[in-house]
């Protein structure tokens, strides 16, 4: 039985290191692909909340931002995420927000696993969602792919759903 737990343990750490991994990777090849081929800018956003707005303590944010013609896109990349990591990334684009005076035109979360409630909460939030095409199911407020080229013609202007009032509630 230790055993077992034992190998429990170094597969969820070998889990969590691949996760990470995969997501600085997956990061810079976005950024080198956007940066060199369509003249956009990425940044790699690490801001200290000095009042520890997002987290209820002093702490670092850290967000993808993208950047080309004046448009402004909040961007996560994750490995997973769940409700709870959905409600921080709201928290951390309203911080931003904030900090700049300035309205993000797109909340984007890519990521291959993405859980029932947390995808159900982004299309509450407006936060658009990149996934496994397979996992991906309708949920209130969201559109698949294939109806918003059908009833959008450009899926990639489209927003899931209205803003909430807290995310209205950021600048």
């Amino acid at each position: 039985m230790a055993l077992a737990r034992k190998h429990d343990r170094h597969i969820g750490a070998l889990g969590a290191r691949w996760g990470l991994k995969s997501e600085a990777a997956f990061r810079n090849a976005l950024a080198g692909i956007l940066e060199e081929n369509f003249n956009i800018q990425v940044l790699n956003v690490n801001e200290y909340d000095d009042q520890g707005e997002v987290f209820g303590r002093l702490d670092q944010v850290e967000l993808d931002i993208i950047i080309k013609n004046g448009l402004l896109l909040i961007c996560k990349l994750k490995s997973s995420i769940d409700k709870a990591g959905m409600h921080v990334f709201e928290r951390k684009a309203c911080f931003y927000e904030r900090r700049y005076n300035r309205k993000a035109d797109r909340l984007i979360v890519i990521s291959p696993m993405i859980d029932e409630p947390a995808e159900k909460l982004a299309g509450k939030l407006g936060i658009e969602l990149y996934s496994d095409s397979l996992e991906v199911k309708k949920s209130e407020g969201m559109m698949s792919r294939r109806t918003q080229r059908k009833h959008l013609g450009n899926p990639h202007r489209m927003r899931f759903a209205s803003l909430t009032a807290s995310y209205a509630d950021c600048m």
